[in-house]
C-alpha cells in the first residue's frame, strides 16, 4: 500500500472512525413546529398562489422575522436570563472537540453566540407555511427547555410587533378624534359668544318669526285698504273712514318697524343671520369631521385586531429519548470519500508530472 494512501486516506479515516465511534459525545435533538399567521387570514390571490410555489408565500416575512430572532444575539440574551448557556454546552463528560469552549477557542460572548448557532437550526416549508426549530444539546431536558424558551421569545417578538403596528395606527386615529373634538369645542364656544353678544339664541328662527309678522301685517293692511275703498265708494262722508285710516296708519308704522328689525340697519337680523349661518356651517363641518374621525378610530381598532399576528405551535418541543446526532457512519463515509478524492486527484497530478519528466 503506497505511503501516500496511508497518509491521505487511511490515517484520517481511521482517526475519524475512532473519534466518532468511541469518543464523540452523543447529542439529543428537540424538534418543534410552528406557524405565524394573522387572526383572519385572507385568501391568497392567483399571483400569491403562484408565488407560494417558488417559496414566496405572504406569511414568509412574518415567519422569517421569528427565524432572525431565534438566530440573533437577542435570543442569546433572553436565554441567558433563564439558562447558563455556557454550562449547557459544556456538560460534564462531553468530549473536548464538541464542548464549549474548545481548546484555543474564543471564550467571549461573541464566541458563545457562534457556538450556540451550531446547535440551533430553523427552517421554513413554503408549501405549508410551517417552520421547524431543531435544538441540539448533550442532555434531552436541556434541548427541550432551550427549544421552548426560544419559542417563547418568538411569541414575545410577535406580540411586540403587534403592539407597535396597532399602537401606531390607533394612535393616529385617536389623535384625529382629539383634534376634531377640539375643533368642535372651539366652534361651539364661538357660537355661544355670538349668542351672548347679540342677545339672541337663533337669528334664523327670529327672522322667520318676523317674516311671519310682516306677512300678517301686510295681509291686515290690504284687508283694511279694501274695506276703506268699499266704504268710501258707498258713503264718502262715513265716520268709519277716520277710524280705518287710524288703524291703517298704526299697522303701517308697525310694518315699518318689523321690516327695520329684519333688514335696514347695522343691528338688523340680516347682519346677525349671516354671521350665525357661517358659524352654524362651521359647526356642521366640525360635527361631520368628528363623526368621520370616530369611525376611523373604530375601523383602526378593528383592523388592528384582525391583522394581529399569532405564533401557534403546531408541534410542541419534543423531549428525545435517544441521541440522533452526530451521524457517525455518515461522518466516517464523508471523510473517506473526501480523502479518496484528494488522493485520486493528487495521484493523477503526480502521474502527469512523472510522464512529463520522462518525455
Amino acid at each position: 500500500m503506497p505511503l501516500a494512501f496511508l497518509v491521505v486516506v487511511a490515517l484520517p479515516t481511521l482517526a475519524t472512525a475512532i473519534y466518532f465511534l468511541f469518543i464523540v459525545s452523543p447529542r439529543y435533538v428537540s424538534e418543534a413546529r410552528f406557524i405565524v399567521r394573522a387572526a383572519s387570514q385572507e385568501q391568497p390571490s392567483t399571483l400569491g398562489v403562484a408565488l407560494q410555489g417558488v417559496g414566496l408565500s405572504s406569511n414568509a416575512t412574518d415567519a422569517f422575522a421569528v427565524h432572525e430572532y431565534i438566530q440573533s444575539r437577542d435570543s442569546l440574551s433572553d436565554l441567558s436570563k433563564s439558562f447558563d448557556v455556557a454550562a449547557v454546552l459544556a456538560r460534564p463528560g462531553v468530549d473536548p472537540l464538541s464542548r464549549y469552549p474548545k481548546f484555543g477557542a474564543d471564550t467571549s460572548r461573541e464566541g458563545l453566540f457562534k457556538a450556540l448557532q451550531k446547535f440551533v437550526t430553523v427552517g421554513y416549508e413554503s408549501s405549508t407555511g410551517i417552520s421547524t426549530l431543531r435544538v441540539q444539546a448533550f442532555d434531552p431536558a436541556d434541548a427541550q427547555a432551550i427549544n421552548a424558551a426560544m419559542l417563547d421569545g418568538g411569541e414575545r417578538l410577535v406580540n411586540r410587533l403587534n403592539n407597535r403596528a396597532s399602537a401606531r395606527a390607533v394612535d393616529d386615529a385617536e389623535r384625529a378624534v382629539i383634534e376634531a373634538e377640539q375643533r368642535l369645542r372651539n366652534v361651539q364656544s364661538r357660537l355661544n359668544m355670538f349668542r351672548n353678544r347679540e342677545g339672541i339664541v337663533d337669528p334664523m328662527s327670529a327672522a322667520a318669526e318676523n317674516t311671519g309678522i310682516i306677512a300678517e301685517l301686510s295681509t291686515t293692511i290690504a284687508t283694511l285698504q279694501a274695506e276703506r275703498a268699499q266704504i268710501s265708494s258707498q258713503a264718502p262722508q262715513s265716520p268709519q273712514l277716520s277710524s280705518i285710516d287710524a288703524r291703517l296708519a298704526a299697522f303701517r308704522s308697525q310694518l315699518a318697524i318689523e321690516r327695520q328689525k329684519v333688514a335696514g340697519n347695522a343691528g338688523s337680523l340680516a347682519t346677525k343671520v349671516g354671521g350665525y349661518e357661517a358659524l352654524e356651517a362651521e359647526r356642521t363641518m366640525a360635527d361631520r369631521a368628528l363623526a368621520a374621525a370616530s369611525a376611523g378610530l373604530d375601523s383602526a381598532r378593528i383592523d388592528a385586531r384582525r391583522q394581529k399576528l399569532y405564533l401557534e405551535r403546531v408541534v410542541n418541543p419534543s423531549r428525545p429519548d435517544a441521541p440522533s446526532e452526530p451521524r457517525r457512519l455518515m461522518a466516517i463515509l464523508v471523510v473517506f470519500i473526501t480523502t479518496m478524492l484528494i488522493y485520486g486527484i493528487g495521484w493523477l497530478v503526480w502521474a502527469g508530472l512523472r510522464e512529463h519528466r520522462q518525455v
